[in-house]
């Protein structure tokens, strides 16, 4: 993934030959994208309209190896109520479970995916099979800003809502495990970082740490500098669980921090000329992220030399151009050499 822009300006035979970059073009403006885990499902990803009414729509797309191109499967688009704010696959790389794709907007979804492999639709399907809503009291509830699937126990799901709580579901059981407050204001992310240890960020600008078996207390990690800073995304390193990272609303920087030295980020990233939008860590190296945002660029950082100063800061080692601001970013975790970016109506998966 070199410092170059979109490929397709070379035409697209230049892009089949580099292999590096392939892009599709949905009908909508996306949103929420995601990879798929499974190592019988390469190169399949989900991705989500951003569209302001009730009806949106879900794509499961597949790059297909030989021909280069990213194509939908129609059998397994369906409507989905509102955009969703974020799609995850189960967390299930051998093919031990149902094929399941999770979706959050009003309230947590799951999908069963169907697919045979066939040619004929027959087989191939998305049905829903869960629709899990954590206020008993209302047929409506505080609209979900983010969730995230335990890789260590997929039965697990925690989600973050605009009520300021955290909700940890039993999806099996299909039942809440535990709901917390878990800030004084919306909360906007949460991450794993174990078994039962979870983080969340806030709009009271805080970075705080639960663990499930102390459920009365949590560990603020970071505030932000300046009062009323909402953090809006975090990212914890599944390679490294000391360190995890957030985004700022509107800023520019990413604040990387250290578990074990709260308060203090241990470095902040600093070359993006516009507000950052998405973080993903390496899923294979403890010390690689890439971030983007709406500078167009998506970049990534070597961190290897974290708490060592560097004078003037910490360059990325790598950086791409998208075509317009980059609104989501995923690392695959089966296939760790692809970094897939949204922008605008366009999907781009990038080698690197």
């Amino acid at each position: 993934m070199g410092a170059s822009s979109d490929p397709n300006q070379d035409g697209s035979d230049e892009q089949q030959r580099r292999s590096e970059i392939y892009t599709y073009e949905a009908p909508w403006h996306i949103y929420a994208m995601n990879w798929s885990v499974r190592k019988d499902k390469n190169y399949r990803l989900a991705i989500a309209s951003l569209l302001e009414q009730y009806h949106n729509r879900v794509e499961i797309v597949q790059l297909d190896d030989s021909t280069g191109e990213i194509r939908p499967d129609s059998a397994l688009s369906f409507e989905h109520p509102y955009p969703p704010t974020k799609l995850i696959f189960i967390p299930d790389k051998e093919c031990q479970r149902p094929d399941l794709l999770a979706s959050a907007s009003d309230f947590l979804r799951l999908w069963h995916i169907s697919d045979s492999g066939g040619s004929s639709a027959d087989g191939r399907r998305v049905e829903m099979k869960s629709l899990l809503n954590n206020n008993r009291n209302s047929e409506f509830s505080g609209p979900l800003t983010s969730f995230d699937w335990n890789e260590a126990e997929p039965r697990r799901i925690g989600t973050s809502s605009i009520d300021t709580t955290c909700t940890i579901w039993d999806i099996e059981k299909e039942v809440v495990d535990t709901q917390l407050i878990a800030h004084d204001k919306e909360v906007y992310d949460i991450a794993w970082g174990g078994v039962g240890v979870f983080a969340s960020v806030s709009a009271d600008g805080s970075v705080r740490v639960f663990d499930l078996r102390d459920k009365e207390h949590s560990t603020i990690i970071y505030e932000s500098s300046e009062p009323d800073t909402p953090l809006v995304r975090l990212g914890w390193n599944k390679q490294d669980p000391r360190y995890m990272a957030t985004i700022i609303m509107d800023s520019s920087k990413v604040v990387v921090l250290d578990i074990r030295f709260p308060t203090l980020p241990v470095v902040e990233l600093q070359r993006h000329q516009a507000s950052v939008n998405a973080i993903a860590w390496a899923p294979h190296s403890s010390c690689h992220i890439c971030t983007a945002g709406d500078d167009s660029q998506a970049l990534i950082w070597d961190l290897s030399s974290m708490g060592q100063p560097v004078e003037g800061g910490l360059d990325p080692i790598l950086a791409y151009t998208a075509g317009a601001e980059i609104e989501q970013l995923q690392w695959s975790s089966s296939q760790p050499d692809w970094v897939a970016i949204a922008f605008s109506n366009k999907l781009q998966i990038l080698r690197v």
